[in-house]
């Protein structure tokens, strides 16, 4: 999910007081069995590992956070994601502009509610949660924005980058109570999957297009109806794409599937009697239900104003992309990079590398911004 307020005049004659979209509930870890790494995690520092090894209890900690190096937004953009996304870059100066328009001013606003009403995530403050959310960060090669921990009834999780000099999460306490630390942690993924695509910044630009087109006499009307229904379209993409992003960081579709399902219909009391593979099930009967000429017309009346996709269809298309060449190839850089990573500490062990030496590799292999603090 992605929240974007902003006030702004256009044609001098309307006045967007505050456009806030405040989309549905985004939704979504992995056993360890299928994450083939063994590393450090990025909150493992250098004094603590020469501590380690002075006592002689040096111990490799298996974990799930390396990076995939050099990874970029569309290696994992849903195909319409990309191509809405490109039809947006094509406009001469639309970045400039709308970074211009809308400055810092929504991202102060939003910062001071959010330090007046929530919980921030820090090591000393929800330490647990704090580190789900560094790690998941350094696997997608993002440095972590701020992580706030919400009271509400409702599950829900979202994320605001707008100028993106200081974005920030939002989760709700119910979310947490709903979902085990993997789902969670899939989750936060799925929100830095919004900042790793600049999906705020496009997401007001649309807007700031639709809101305009209304003030175009005559068909304006039209137009603007036509720049909703696309910007659905793009919206419903761009949580396929975030779907990946969590799936990159779970190592497992059931995982993200998992808390799919939890959306649509868990309660913490029965989690333990949810199936993921009869949900699944439920997708694929939803998809040959709406098969013919009536269930397409249905289906498509049912999610044309639909911010997210369908729980059901999100299910089936995150267990496909899980099968395809693509995703694969990401997994085989991870696990290139986590050996590579194994021949380092070993190299460590046997005193053929210094300690300096190997953080400097560590932080160069798993592609850590320079201020994760690594000693």
């Amino acid at each position: 999910m992605v929240v974007v307020a902003m006030k702004i005049r256009i044609e001098g004659d309307i006045d967007i007081a505050k456009l806030v979209m405040k989309l549905s509930p985004i939704s979504f870890c992995s056993s360890a069995a299928d994450r083939p790494l063994i590393t450090f995690s990025a909150g493992f520092k250098l004094n603590q590992l020469k501590r380690e090894r002075r006592s002689g209890n040096f111990v490799c900690r298996a974990a799930s956070s390396v990076a995939i190096r050099d990874l970029d937004a569309d290696d994992i953009r849903h195909p319409l994601d990309r191509q809405n996304t490109l039809i947006l870059k094509a406009i001469p100066g639309l970045n400039e502009i709308g970074k211009a328009l809308l400055g810092s001013v929504t991202e102060q606003v939003m910062l001071l509610e959010n330090i007046g009403t929530s919980v921030l995530v820090s090591k000393n403050q929800l330490p647990e949660l704090h580190e789900l959310m560094i790690e998941a960060a350094s696997m997608l090669n993002l440095e972590a924005p701020d992580l706030y921990l919400r009271q509400s009834p409702v599950p829900n999780a979202y994320t605001l980058a707008i100028s993106g000099k200081k974005p920030f999460v939002v989760v709700h306490t119910s979310l947490v109570e709903l979902l085990s630390r993997k789902e969670l942690q899939a989750v936060l993924a799925h929100e830095l999957g919004h900042l790793k695509c600049d999906h705020g910044v496009w997401l007001t630009f649309a807007n700031i297009l639709t809101v305009g087109a209304y003030s175009v006499p005559g068909i304006g009307g039209f137009i603007a109806q036509q720049l909703e229904e696309q910007l659905f379209r793009w919206l419903r993409a761009a949580e396929l794409t975030c779907d990946r992003a969590a799936l990159l960081v779970a190592r497992d579709p059931k995982v993200v599937i998992s808390v799919l399902m939890k959306l649509a219909g868990g309660c913490p009391s029965m989690a333990d009697q949810l199936n993921v593979d009869a949900f699944l099930e439920q997708a694929r009967s939803y998809e040959k239900a709406s098969s013919s000429a009536v269930g397409w017309y249905i289906r498509n009346a049912q999610t044309k104003q639909l911010s997210h996709p369908l729980p059901v269809l999100r299910a089936r298309e995150i267990d496909e992309w899980s099968r395809s060449q693509e995703y694969q190839s990401l997994v085989k850089r991870v696990q290139a990079q986590a050996q590579a990573q194994i021949r380092m500490i070993e190299g460590l062990n046997q005193g053929s590398i210094s300690m300096e030496l190997y953080c400097k590799l560590l932080k160069c292999h798993r592609g850590l911004p320079h201020s994760t603090d690594l000693g």
